[in-house]
């Protein structure tokens, strides 16, 4: 679909999702970001897979990468409060080596490979500047990340630590880093939101979210448009 249709089908359903929602997505398109990205590897506990969507929702990343090796990712919707319905969410489980085929796949999209550890050789989220297109993998708490991920990251990434505990907790691992780095981007004069194609194509996208009988109105707007 071409632009131009895409804008006459905005306008078309925008009749039929009030103008406070409007003006929301409007205002909250304007922050989303795909300069940086989450991806969580082989996370299985479901109150945290939860809060990461939320929390990727709430700083305005808009894709989370989903590596399933031997865990499903569970949502629990009573801790994301409906986050997920606006969060692009990327699943990788259908071969012999998810990580290494995400990993690849965002490569190929231009991002820069980061692997969270606390251990020796990794960066201070303190000391450090996404200004390139840079996916943060994060593992689990028990065993971190895996050795595909940890033998094929650019860079890595620590929180740092002034207690006797090793981590955080996953769920708030996350969103330290999207808070600091979010706070940085918007300081550090980068072009890290998404373009006006991205933000028509995310307004369509949750306007049929929230319009019951979507399909419907459109295949009226694909009628008229033809006519």
């Amino acid at each position: 679909m071409n632009n131009n249709k895409k804008k006459a089908l905005a306008a078309f359903l925008g009749d039929y999702v009030t103008p406070h929602k409007l003006s929301l997505f409007d205002k909250i398109l304007d922050d989303r970001t795909r300069h940086i990205t989450v991806v969580l590897e082989d996370i299985y506990q479901p109150h945290n897979a939860s809060a990461v969507v939320r929390s990727c929702d709430c700083f305005g990343v808009q894709d989370l990468h989903v590596i399933e090796n031997t865990n499903e990712y569970v949502v629990n919707p009573d801790v994301t409060l409906g986050s997920s319905k606006w969060v692009d969410i990327y699943r990788y489980n259908e071969s012999d080596d998810n990580s290494l085929d995400c990993i690849n796949s965002l490569r190929d999209k231009g991002y820069t490979i980061v692997g969270t550890t606390p251990g020796e050789g990794s960066e201070d989220l303190m000391k450090f500047l996404p200004e390139e297109k840079t996916a943060i993998f994060f593992g689990t708490e028990l065993t971190g990340l895996s050795a595909t991920v940890m033998d094929n990251t650019d860079r890595l990434l620590r929180i740092p630590m002034r207690g006797f505990t090793e981590s955080f907790n996953i769920s708030v691992s996350v969103a330290l880093v999207l808070f600091d780095l979010r706070r940085k981007l918007e300081a550090s004069g980068l072009d890290f939101r998404i373009s006006d194609d991205e933000k028509l194509d995310l307004k369509l996208k949750w306007m049929q979210k929230v319009i019951k009988r979507s399909d419907s109105y459109i295949s009226d707007f694909e009628r008229q448009w033809h006519e």
